[in-house]
């Protein structure tokens, strides 16, 4: 299965969007990505590649357009010209990146999360999730969880599977430096792989009071994603890791005034 890239820069095209989804988008999104989830897990059932990854992940971003969810990506060439894999280090804001980046970035070279160990227990979403060879750890043993993502990080980098990395852990609206730790940068100086920045803007897919996964959707905000160049990590890494946080602040920054 062959799965087109998105262009880039891509930019949502003019849709109109059915009266439904103007008066209640929430439970048009909600509705619409309840169904892409229900109809990847059934397929599950009989294996579940990369490409089928990549193809439900660019379904659930169209039929988020259809709700009236608008993306812009930009420069994710800057994945796609990588000879090989790297460590893509990005913020993190909301469930939508983890929905998107499959499909925008896994038609052109195959990737890996590393994420909480709870979503491997999900109903439903648990079977997509654990089909796509995820990097779980559980964020109660700290060093547990670093030896997790050494040993199998350096081992998916190994088999030319990117992995993408949230330092942050907690989702928030902007960078919180001081959260942000430095795992990707030591995965991928221990691998030998370039690390990719990712600056993403998310927060269309609002945060729930009572569940996090389970917020309000505000299409009137923009979807971003925007990468960087890569980043070839020399001596400790504490000046790529600063390049990273960089990067990603000030794209944050121009943003607020887009």
């Amino acid at each position: 299965m062959h799965i087109a890239p998105f262009d880039d820069p891509y930019v949502s095209p003019a849709i109109q969007v059915d009266p439904v989804s103007r008066l209640f988008p929430s439970l048009a999104f909600y509705a619409r990505t309840l169904a892409i989830v229900c109809e990847a897990a059934w397929r599950t059932r009989g294996g579940y590649s990369m490409a089928q990854w990549a193809a439900d992940s660019q379904t659930f971003m169209r039929r988020a357009e259809a709700a009236g969810v608008r993306f812009v990506i930009e420069n994710a060439s800057a994945y796609a010209k990588l000879d090989g894999p790297c460590v893509v280090v990005a913020n993190h804001m909301s469930t939508m990146e983890t929905f998107c980046l499959p499909g925008i970035l896994a038609p052109h070279k195959p990737v890996a999360y590393v994420l909480k160990r709870s979503l491997t227990r999900y109903p439903v979403f648990n079977r997509v999730v654990n089909a796509i060879e995820p990097i779980a750890v559980d964020r109660v043993n700290p060093r547990e969880d670093f030896k997790t993502v050494m040993d199998e990080g350096q081992e998916r980098l190994a088999r030319g599977i990117s992995v993408i990395v949230f330092p942050q852990t907690t989702r928030t609206p902007g960078l919180d430096r001081s959260a942000f730790n430095t795992i990707g940068i030591k995965l991928a100086k221990k691998a030998g792989v370039p690390v990719l920045p990712l600056a993403l803007k998310t927060d269309a897919w609002g945060v729930g009071s009572l569940i996090k996964d389970y917020g309000f959707i505000r299409p009137e905000l923009p979807v971003r994603f925007c990468f960087g160049e890569p980043i070839r990590v020399d001596g400790a890494g504490r000046n790529e890791h600063e390049e990273v946080m960089e990067f990603i602040h000030w794209k944050l920054e121009a943003w607020k005034t887009a």
